[in-house]
């Protein structure tokens, strides 16, 4: 592993620690497909993780469900789209003028666009309808990716703030109802120690922790973020954000309004 690999290093160096030797006991033990590094991984035993996933009452209940655009969550958003579901999924490192897309079933259907084709990041930012935070529905069932996760439902992903982003956006919007859990699929390699793991006041918590072995109830007692914390928005996620600036006068200005 080269160590110009490692994009979003020096951010937090105590978990640039713990995701290093995360990919390294993937890419050593072979549990992982392709190259783990500086990604949220995929791994052998994915589709098995994903189907523990669909045991959980929450999710056979869910009508909108969101997840993340990575390939070790392919089988998940493919489950999503068979079982009916509307499935919203981000564009890779929001670097699009649009954040998400919408896949909707039947539409897909109609347009003879196969599921497990949608469930692709590089087809679903083609044929999927773009859409704006603000023109999203409430969610049933949130799927995010994770490079590392405790049972006590701590978690951090490539280091890129990604997912904290979005989250904490789509909690200011009111597009997190309490009953949706926050969830997540992961080799077990990737579940480590609760004390190897420091959660910040702006980092998301797991509900649930699928792996190819296991589905894991956190009970976590960490706290959720209840917005963005703008002041840990990096220069370069602005920069490579087109809409982030934006968004951030539009929300702030609905608070300042209410």
């Amino acid at each position: 592993m080269a160590e110009g690999q490692e994009r979003w290093k020096g951010r937090n160096e105590t978990k640039d620690g713990l995701r290093r030797s995360v990919w390294a006991a993937l890419e050593a033990s072979g549990a992982g497909i392709g190259c783990p590094w500086s990604r949220i991984p995929n791994f052998v035993g994915a589709e098995a993780a994903a189907a523990q996933l669909t045991t959980l009452l929450p999710w056979k209940t869910a009508r909108v469900v969101k997840a993340n655009p990575d390939p070790a969550q392919i089988p998940i958003r493919r489950k999503a789209l068979e079982a009916g579901k509307l499935l919203y999924a981000p564009v890779p490192e929001l670097v699009k003028p649009f954040p998400f897309v919408a896949l909707d079933p039947e539409d897909l259907a109609r347009r003879g666009i196969a599921f497990a084709d949608a469930a692709r990041s590089e087809v679903f930012v083609e044929v999927g309808e773009p859409v704006d935070f603000r023109e999203m529905r409430p969610m049933d069932f949130i799927v995010v990716g994770c490079v590392a996760v405790t049972r006590a439902g701590g978690r951090t992903g490539k280091g890129g703030g990604f997912a904290d982003l979005e989250l904490g956006i789509f909690r200011e919007l009111g597009l997190v109802p309490d009953h949706a859990p926050i969830v997540t699929t992961v080799h077990d390699l990737q579940v480590v120690d609760d004390d190897r793991l420091v959660m910040l006041g702006h980092d998301q918590p797991l509900d649930w922790i699928a792996t190819p072995t296991e589905l894991i109830e956190t009970r976590t007692a960490h706290p959720d973020p209840t917005g963005v914390a703008w002041d840990h928005v990096q220069a370069d996620q602005y920069a490579g954000i087109p809409f982030l600036t934006e968004l951030r006068r539009d929300l702030e200005g609905r608070k300042s309004r209410s």
